[in-house]
């Protein structure tokens, strides 16, 4: 069975068209993958550096409950939040000049 030349043609330009098909959807595939890939990255990057810095808080809020748990600690705390004074201690309050 022989083919024509327009035959043979057709049959290479279908050929080529469905490659074409094939690799735009799989090269679409591979975008969106990528993408993803790269959007993830980032949320991780951000979820990272979140968790540095609330173990940094955490360890400020464990140093001042030690500090507040200690009376020696606790004082001065009273004293800047409460204004309050012990026995022979008083507040002076001074006015910053501008």
């Amino acid at each position: 069975m022989s083919w024509s030349p327009l035959g043979r043609l057709a049959g290479r330009l279908f050929a080529a068209c469905i490659a074409l098909v094939v690799l735009t959807l799989v090269g679409v595939q591979y975008a969106r993958v990528i993408g993803r890939n790269l959007a993830l990255a980032h949320e991780l990057h951000s979820v990272q550096h979140e968790v540095v810095s609330l173990r940094v808080k955490e360890a400020q809020q464990k140093r001042t409950i030690r500090r507040l748990s200690d009376p020696h600690g606790a004082i001065p705390e009273i004293h800047d939040r409460l204004h309050l004074v012990g026995d022979k201690e008083a507040i002076i309050y001074l006015e910053h000049k501008r």
